[in-house]
């Protein structure tokens, strides 16, 4: 997303069931039996069990270095039970509870992300509009994508590693493409890759399905096209509009897709698309009614050079405290306080 000022435009009701495109729907994804979780052996009332009251709990004393001074130590947040150890498993959440997942492009972040315990890290190519200072997301490379990837990867997350296809890779031969998504998985260590567009790249799409390549759809606002399109805008406000988004879908989900990505959408296509479909949809942007919500870690943490998109609620402002830190810093080595 960008600065630009997204474009209103009047909402017309959704195309009725009748006039919806029909498509050939696949049968019902069998799903897995639920994981139990482990039986206690030892109940709190057992004979064995250890009387509290007679064994103190012992004090952990954090790390330190040869001179006595604490260790940073990174805080681990223990997951939920329920993350998602595949794609397969993933896509059985729908309808089971809220998919959570955020982006990440170096190991710092991809640490911080993971022990939130988000269900899956996107390495978005928003990476050349959050880090790198590009106006959008087009100048992104595979160079770019592989190296952000492997540095995620690096950071050992125990929730899934999807990688964004950058701009143009989709268009190649399916050669290339096959190629492309390779490198995201072998070089850069991502466990899906995620590719914009609907029924235009569907038949690619079930190829490299085909093939072992998980793939995360991506529809509505695609940011890979906004020289084309003119500008960040919503989705599906008109009639013509909701009847391609369902297209685009459905066409996804028979191709294989394990979820799907609905960016800048109407609220009320949104809601009715995560209805249709059996693959989640995953929602940035268009409302509440998806099975699930993906942001860019960077907006929410206020911690960029450009203004977040008004979807997005701020849950921090770290420009504004790094910079008040590193002036304190700047005016303490002026003042002969540091170091002292």
């Amino acid at each position: 997303m960008s600065e630009e000022e997204v474009q209103p435009s009047p909402k017309k009701p959704i195309p009725p069931e009748s006039e919806k495109p029909k498509q050939k729907r696949r049968g019902p994804v069998r799903k897995k039996k639920p994981v139990t979780e482990k039986r206690n052996d030892l109940p709190e009332n057992s004979v064995n069990a250890v009387d509290q009251d007679d064994k103190k709990p012992e004090t952990v004393k954090p790390p330190t270095d040869k001179g006595g001074t604490p260790k940073n130590v990174p805080l681990k947040v223990k997951p939920s039970i329920d993350i998602p150890r595949n794609v397969r498993e993933l896509a059985d959440l729908k309808g089971k509870r809220p998919i959570v997942a955020l982006t990440a492009y170096d190991a710092v972040m991809g640490r911080l992300v993971c022990n939130a315990g988000v269900d899956f890290i996107l390495v978005g190519d928003s990476v050349g509009t959050t880090l790198l200072g590009h106006k959008t997301t087009i100048p992104v490379d595979m160079t770019d994508m592989v190296r952000h990837t492997a540095a995620v990867r690096r950071s050992q997350p125990n929730c899934l590693l999807v990688a964004d296809l950058p701009f143009g890779e989709a268009s190649f031969s399916f050669d290339r493409l096959l190629d492309s998504a390779r490198r995201l998985m072998q070089e850069g260590g991502a466990d899906a890759v995620k590719i914009e567009g609907g029924r235009d790249v569907a038949d690619d799409i079930e190829k490299l399905v085909a093939t072992g390549i998980p793939v995360l759809g991506h529809i509505g606002l695609l940011p890979q096209t906004v020289k084309a399109i003119g500008g960040y805008r919503k989705f599906g406000v008109d009639r013509d509009e909701a009847a391609d988004l369902y297209t685009d879908a459905i066409a996804l989900e028979e191709a294989g897709c394990f979820a799907v990505v609905a960016e800048m959408m109407d609220e009320a296509v949104a809601k009715e698309l995560s209805k249709q479909i059996l693959p989640p949809l995953i929602g940035i942007g268009s409302g509440a009614g998806c099975d699930g919500q993906i942001l860019v870690s960077t907006d929410l943490l206020g911690y960029g050079l450009r203004k977040p998109p008004p979807f997005v609620k701020p849950y921090a402002n770290l420009s504004q405290i790094i910079s008040k830190a590193l002036s304190q810093f700047v005016s303490e080595v002026r003042e002969g306080k540091f170091p002292s």
